[in-house]
């Protein structure tokens, strides 16, 4: 068995196991796999390249097995693969969620100038955009990821912050001439070739968005889109906490909230809810009532699909009520204290 260095992994395995394999190869080949990956995986990886820096060859050895373990794994299931993914995520997500997901997952068809943004942090994006039209912050703050989407949101001027939240919310298809034109003017890089329109905005983005933006700059944006347009504000917010944003929060909210639903409604709620939810909502009643609900839930059969996101959305209105009246935390926001 290997000695076990202070400061690194018992076993070699994951980033670990990833970096001794890349210090095998030579720069160039070691340099075309970094250039597949996220910049959160390069720096992933780099941290874990210097932590395997000194390993001993038994642990090579170690890394090389669990490597050819897994390839000998591999099968050929990725043949249709896009259909397959396309069709799953459909039915498990319904179409307007599914495209917003497979909008950010999808590999792109073709080189974007914009995939650069993912390289910069949020004060050099923000210094980049300042100063040009909220269409194209709008179009900028869409291809980010929304965490870094919300901290150059407020890095941006507060008056136009509400207008670029709008525009992200009614953004439709941005056709790839557009984005040319965008790159050119945004990072000075050569002109791609022409192709179909890509879809990024509406707004569930714009509600990814807001879910990251602090509580004090939410309530000031939310309340001048609404101003604006009452309907794309209402939408924007059921979008920010659904039911399943419940498994966010700590056991005392959410059993301060659970309290107050009526148990009918939370049977029909619960009907097909994945397995961790349940859990951690019945967890936070008591052991017979939590009994009780199962019971009833298993008893009820079939139940329309319509009904269970109506009950699912009364549950949710209470939460935002309760929320808004400081009776109850919602979770994913925990950086909000005062």
């Amino acid at each position: 068995m290997p000695e076990i260095v202070p400061g690194r992994p018992e076993a070699l395995k994951g980033s670990a196991a990833a970096a001794v394999l890349l210090m095998l190869f030579d720069e160039d080949e070691a340099a075309q796999i970094l250039s597949r990956l996220e910049p959160d995986e390069v720096r992933q990886l780099g941290y874990a390249m210097y932590d395997v820096a000194d390993v001993d060859p038994e642990e090579v050895n170690e890394a090389l097995d669990h490597f050819v373990t897994k390839a000998k794994k591999r099968t050929t299931i990725g043949y249709g693969a896009t259909r397959h993914i396309r069709g799953a995520m459909t039915k498990a997500l319904g179409e307007e969620r599914a495209e917003t997901i497979l909008a950010r997952i999808t590999p792109p068809t073709r080189s974007t100038q914009l995939e650069m943004l993912k390289w910069m942090d949020a004060k050099e994006i923000g210094t980049l955009i300042e100063m040009e039209h909220p269409q194209i912050m709008a179009i900028v703050l869409a291809h980010l990821e929304a965490p870094v989407a919300a901290d150059v949101l407020q890095l941006l001027p507060a008056e136009y912050q509400e207008e670029i939240v709008y525009r992200i919310a009614t953004l439709g298809p941005v056709s790839n001439e557009a984005l040319d034109d965008l790159e050119q003017l945004l990072l000075r890089g050569p002109v791609k070739k022409q192709g179909a329109a890509s879809q990024r905005g509406g707004t569930i983005e714009a509600a990814a968005i807001m879910n990251n933006v602090r509580k004090d700059n939410e309530q000031r944006i939310m309340k001048a889109v609404a101003k604006r347009d009452k309907m794309i504000a209402q939408t924007i917010e059921e979008e920010m906490f659904v039911f399943d944003n419940l498994i966010d929060m700590d056991d005392k909210n959410l059993g301060t909230l659970m309290r107050t639903v009526d148990s009918a409604v939370l049977v029909v709620a619960l009907k097909g809810v994945n397995d961790l939810l349940k859990a951690k909502i019945f967890s936070c009643m008591s052991a017979r009532a939590a009994q009780a609900i199962a019971d009833e839930i298993e008893e009820r059969g079939p139940i329309r699909l319509a009904e269970v996101m109506d009950s699912q959305k009364l549950i949710i209105a209470t939460a935002r009520r309760m929320a808004d009246a400081g009776t109850i935390m919602l979770g994913g926001k925990g950086n909000d204290f005062v």
